[in-house]
């Protein structure tokens, strides 16, 4: 036998320092990205309160093609984390305000019952439908898809209690329902539609507005009149997919921040006028005149750019895309005021927002987080649509004209009316 030797040889990775330098560096990173992840300064938002929930809440067909066009982002930090009408006829109340008797209403502290809003059109859903968003009483979760314009996507992250607590409604237009039957995603001749966690309500839009952007807004606003009895809700356009609990987003938002309304800021714009002015040059609103005269009305009135004497409101321009509410008197009104607002001039939220806003009394508690934040929270999806020769439709096959670019001097403004918003927003001093 050999001579035993009580010497050890170093491991041979152990004799590069190079190669512990490497390994040290590969710890360290793989630690500061566990304590990101889990650190309260983040955004993400766990995925629910509850144990979440593991199989699949819906299977879709291959050809609906729910996760196409997904569009990608690239913030990685934070920088700062009225009843329903049993009757389903027109309400007493008509349409077609002046802005004089609209502006009248600023001022009322009673009670938003008080304040005509909707349905300036009669908004029919079936008896059915009616009674289950009138049973709705906890948080609901509203969508809408009109004329085929987006698909119907799953929300990920939710708990196995939330579903008894939280009510999920998409109401959609005959157009979308055609194409919900083509690709196979509900039974024909059925009373009820269910599409996974979302009740589909089936929404007689020919006796709307002829704009389905305009019947969107009705769900999105007076969301608080058809759902009488919910105390909370979630307002998510159908481009956007869901990716955190409802119930830990209201508390997150809206609640621990003692707030009407949590809204996320628009990722670029501050000014209403800017909002308006991109509105007009890629005709996001075709009646550029329209634009103009609103525009012209609400400095008139006086709407101002946004200043820092304007906090705690940090900006003039939202996301509108999801919108949490706090169902009170305050909300109700600015939901009542704003949509008075798009009945008399169009659907782009965004331009009345602010002069609502600051108008109103009392005045509204509002959450606006960050972008980044909105992003931790949803996926965004492109709408649905194709190219078919020079007109782009949607998959129900109505085609709708190719957006354009209006050149710049489209959108100009009487000096005398808007000059002090102008040469303020421009940050000119003026007497």
């Amino acid at each position: 036998m050999g001579n035993a030797t009580g010497t050890t040889k170093t491991p041979p990775f152990c004799q590069s320092k190079l190669l512990c330098l490497s390994l040290l560096y590969l710890f360290t990173t793989l630690f500061l990205a566990f304590y990101n992840n889990v650190s309260p300064n983040n955004c993400l938002f766990r995925s629910s309160p509850f144990d979440p929930i593991q199989s699949p809440l819906f299977r879709y067909p291959p050809s609906y093609g729910e996760h196409k066009y997904a569009i990608t982002t690239h913030r990685n930090s934070c920088s700062s984390p009225v009843s329903f009408s049993g009757t389903g006829k027109r309400d007493t109340f008509g349409g077609n305000f002046s802005f004089k008797e609209r502006i009248s209403y600023f001022n009322d502290t009673d009670n938003d019952i008080n304040v005509p809003c909707g349905f300036l059109k009669e908004f029919p859903v079936g008896d059915s439908d009616r009674i289950a968003m009138e049973s709705c009483s906890g948080v609901v979760v509203a969508s809408a898809i009109f004329n085929d314009h987006d698909k119907i996507r799953q929300p990920i992250g939710l708990g196995t209690k939330t579903l008894e607590i939280t009510c999920f409604f998409m109401f959609i237009d005959d157009i979308t329902l055609q194409g919900l039957y083509y690709h196979k995603l509900i039974p024909q001749n059925s009373p009820d539609y269910k599409v996974g966690v979302w009740r589909i309500v089936k929404v007689f839009s020919e006796k709307l507005y002829e704009n389905p952007a305009m019947n969107g807004v009705i769900p999105k606003y007076l969301v608080h009149r058809l759902f009488p009895n919910s105390k909370f809700s979630i307002w998510i356009d159908a481009k956007l997919q869901l990716t955190a609990d409802p119930l830990l987003l209201i508390h997150s938002l809206v609640v621990s921040k003692e707030a009407d309304m949590a809204i996320s800021k628009h990722p670029y714009y501050v000014h209403t006028m800017e909002e308006a002015m991109t509105t007009a040059r890629w005709r996001k609103w075709s009646d550029i005149d329209g634009l103009t005269r609103q525009m012209e009305t609400y400095c008139q009135n006086g709407l101002q750019p946004w200043t820092p004497h304007k906090h705690p409101y940090t900006t003039d321009v939202p996301d509108s895309a999801l919108i949490l509410r706090k169902h009170g008197v305050t909300s109700n009104l600015f939901s009542c005021l704003l949509f008075n607002e798009l009945e008399a001039f169009n659907p782009r939220d965004q331009l009345g927002f602010a002069f609502v806003r600051d108008k109103m009394n009392p005045k509204l508690k509002l959450n606006m987080f960050e972008v980044e934040v909105f992003e931790k929270i949803v996926v965004e999806y492109r709408h649905n649509l194709k190219k078919i020769g020079g007109i782009i439709a949607g998959s129900g096959g109505v085609g709708q004209k190719r957006t354009k670019r209006a050149s710049h001097g489209h959108f100009s403004f009487n000096e005398s009316r808007c000059q002090n918003y102008l040469l303020t927003m421009w940050g000119e001093s003026h007497s």
